[in-house]
């Protein structure tokens, strides 16, 4: 593999001990990129080579190589002075230099919910052998060995291409790994070069899962059936990944602190030189440049080895523009709630019901009692602070004289939603009411409470607030319900999920679907506690959290089942697939709402809609992309040849691709328009795509346009026949819009879509127009 690398670029991560004096000097680390055409001839190694361009280049005389790296990347990271930096940024043989970034995790019915058929002789899970010979690498905080839902019973031998391998610690013994979990290393130099050494009483440096994340993402992508499963008794049934028969490689770069990008770079080195099938990334950060972005550099090496690379949208939602991780070589997914919730409501004294939500397994509170109620922001309840830190209740802000037997009425934010709860504990409350605040609006998340404790949406709140101003004795108490299911309406999307548009490339959609991600049961560590706080030792085999990361390892899954459905195809023709047969409405039979407002929801918040697995076996035709389009697509935004080369290890020749046209011209399934008005009464814009048929020989497909509103869009031809499977037919879109009136540096947003149909298959892209006024 090493002589087909010319142009992969090999990442070490060097850490060098260095003395300052001056703060405006101390050391930060970077990953360093070099020249692939530079070639180390003189020494018998990289290594050796950086080792000796890194002492030509600095003034220490102590360096330590962290990461070795052979087979994506050709480079190194350091920590650095300034003045080391600005040195090496200069040598001819490096190509860039950046900073390493920290990046944070974002955090069963659902294969029921999406039409999985267990049974039958068609189907997906039938006709890809539930994903039997396909590997799924999670990078995320480890994996639990020997969890039911890792199991390998009736699993065939493991891949012949498989060329990996677990990691032996003292905690993580050989036998940890199975035909099921096939691999799994840890990478933590990059996070110990910032933070120094782990500490070993709280975390452990082995692929074991310490923290339950990684445990958690992992089984929703490929965990085993595992029958009777629930949490503390809550959504009990059967447990199941979305490819169970699937192989599982761990890669653990997440730590107490969080995630960098040195160490995430060397999991995807390490996956892409295993041999994996499916990258499931459920971490993110900051939106910069693609040529910035160590998962965007990481994730395109990777899909050019064919691999498809999934990655959670992030959890800042509902606010516009949050989207993370929107390369466009990244699947990028959003979170939906499924037809499940978990009921528990607030009955105030004057007979009002605030509905609420939660997970508690007991002791409960006295039935039939109703408890003194307080706000955590008043005086009273205040441990000698102003208020703020109480209403949040934050660590020692209660005064435990006042809030003792009491239900306390607590505002969300800056401290986790179960932390909170334990802080009540603490002070001896006998309940806790968990408020959102007015950004979080109505979406609710369950959660696994350490005393009984429930959430209100941010009108639940204002109720509440509102009785206890007016009651002169104000009491409460909170009804627990269990699981409920057949909720409608669903899916709805999750009010945290982050939404567009994309805030470094608005020519592409993102996210590009959503997929279940609120309140999903699956495997937990049994060390780790269920609300996830310190002082929690309740043991359990499964758990419920919500995120866009339980989103995004549910599209890896079903990635990987495609691709074992379909082998010939692309990462691009299977994020077309579950992209064109995506749906948006619920099941009432309406458009998906905002679980945060109540209203409709659009393109911004779906991306091309919830995943639809079985329509996306047979989706008809699929939007290919070759590395070499991203690289035209990147020359279309004015990328310099050297960024691009970063980015892909390609030298480009930007001249051709910019007389076709822009950026938008990606053959990607969504379309998306931008105008800036800049005084402009009409303006237009074209875009070319091509499909490829994969659906059945000699098929005709008729196109049906839905405009956005106030816009032309036409389509020519408007009907395309194709004689076989494999062929590829090109098609002109183009969109009219007319100025309309916005205050300077505004924008309006509005979206439709372009169908194709044969009568059996259904094509949908989703169409978005963005009209701005400039400063």
């Amino acid at each position: 593999m090493a002589s087909s690398l010319t142009f992969f670029l090999l990442l070490l991560t060097l850490t060098l001990t260095i003395t300052t004096s001056t703060p405006t000097s101390k050391p930060k680390t970077f990953i360093i990129l070099v020249n692939p055409d530079s070639k180390p001839t003189i020494f018998p190694t990289h290594t050796n080579w950086y080792t000796s361009l890194l002492s030509t280049n600095t003034t220490t005389t102590s360096s330590t190589i962290l990461h070795t790296y052979s087979t994506i990347f050709n480079g190194f990271s350091a920590t650095l002075s300034p003045s080391q930096a600005a040195s090496l940024s200069s040598h001819p043989d490096i190509l860039s230099l950046f900073p390493d970034t920290l990046r944070y995790l974002h955090t069963t019915r659902s294969p029921q919910f999406l039409g999985l058929k267990t049974s039958g002789n068609s189907g997906l899970l039938k006709e890809s052998d539930f994903g039997s010979d396909l590997v799924i690498a999670v990078i995320d905080t480890g994996i639990t060995p020997n969890h039911k839902s890792f199991n390998d019973e009736d699993l065939g031998p493991i891949p012949t291409k498989w060329k990996g391998h677990c990691v032996a610690t003292s905690d993580f013994p050989p036998s940890s790994c199975n035909k099921k979990l096939i691999g799994a290393k840890f990478f933590s130099q990059g996070y110990e070069a910032t933070n120094g050494k782990i500490n070993e009483t709280v975390e452990t440096k082995s692929p074991k899962d310490t923290d339950g994340h990684g445990t958690h993402t992992a089984s929703i992508a490929a965990g085993r059936y595992v029958f009777q499963a629930s949490t503390l008794g809550y959504a009990r049934g059967v447990a199941a990944g979305m490819a169970p028969k699937a192989r599982l490689a761990a890669y653990k770069v997440c730590w107490n602190s969080g995630c960098y990008d040195s160490d995430i770079l060397a999991a995807f080195d390490a996956a892409v030189a295993d041999g994996v099938d499916v990258i499931s990334l459920s971490v993110g950060g900051v939106v910069v440049p693609y040529h910035l972005d160590a998962i965007a550099i990481g994730a395109f090496a990777a899909s050019d080895a064919g691999i498809f690379v999934s990655a959670s949208a992030g959890n800042g939602g509902p606010g516009a523009l949050t989207v993370t991780n929107v390369a466009p070589w990244v699947t990028t997914v959003g979170a939906g709630t499924i037809d499940r919730d978990f009921p528990a409501d607030v009955k105030l004294g004057n007979k009002k019901i605030i509905p609420g939500m939660s997970i508690y397994g007991g002791p409960n509170l006295v039935p039939g009692r109703m408890y003194p109620l307080v706000y955590g922001g008043s005086s009273q309840a205040s441990n000698g602070g102003d208020g703020y830190s109480s209403s949040l209740c934050l660590e020692g802000s209660l005064d435990p004289n006042f809030v003792k037997g009491k239900i306390v009425l607590c505002d969300r934010g800056i401290n986790s939603r179960t932390a909170k709860g334990e802080v009540v504990k603490k002070a001896g409350g006998a309940g806790m009411v968990l408020a959102n605040a007015v950004f979080d609006g109505e979406g609710l998340v369950a959660d696994c409470h350490v005393l009984p404790a429930t959430a209100v949406g941010a009108a639940g709140g204002d109720a509440i607030r509102k009785y206890l101003t007016e009651a002169k004795k104000p009491v409460a108490t909170i009804e627990f319900k269990g699981t409920r299911l057949g909720v409608r309406p669903a899916p709805v999307v999750a009010s945290f999920s982050a939404r567009g548009t994309n805030p470094e490339t608005p020519e592409i959609v993102k996210p590009d679907v959503i997929a279940p991600g609120l309140n999903i049961l699956a495997a937990w560590p049994d060390s780790v506690g269920p609300s996830g706080v310190p002082s929690d030792k309740r043991k359990t085999e499964f758990n419920i959290l919500s995120g866009t990361s339980m989103a995004c390892p549910h599209v890896s899954g079903l990635a990987a089942l495609l691709k074992a459905a379909h082998p010939e195809w692309t990462p691009a023709s299977i994020r077309s697939a579950l992209m064109t047969t995506a749906y948006t409405v619920d099941n009432r039979g309406q458009t998906m709402i905002d679980e945060s407002t109540g209203n409709v929801s659009s393109v911004l918040d779906y991306g091309a809609g919830h995943v639809h697995p079985e329509k996306a076996m047979d989706p008809g035709l699929v939007y290919d992309i070759s590395s070499y389009d991203y690289v035209d697509f990147l020359c279309n935004l004015n990328y310099t040849t050297k960024n691009i080369q970063v980015i892909t290890r390609k030298n480009a020749d930007c001249s051709g691709a910019k007389r076709a046209g822009h950026a938008g011209n990606l053959n990607y399934p969504s379309l998306s328009a931008v105008f800036q008005q800049y005084g402009k009464h009409k303006m237009s814009t074209h875009f070319i795509r091509t499909v490829t048929n994969v659906g059945d020989p000699n098929s005709v497909y008729q196109v049906t346009i839905r405009p956005p509103r106030g816009m032309v869009v036409t389509v020519q031809p408007e009907k395309l026949a194709f004689r076989r499977v494999g062929q590829k037919l090109s098609f002109l879109v183009r969109v009219q819009a007319r100025e309309i009136k916005l205050s300077p540096g505004s924008s309006t947003m509005k979206d439709g879509s372009i169908v194709w149909s044969d009568g059996k298959h259904t094509v949908t892209s989703p169409l978005l127009v963005t009209l701005q006024q400039p400063l």
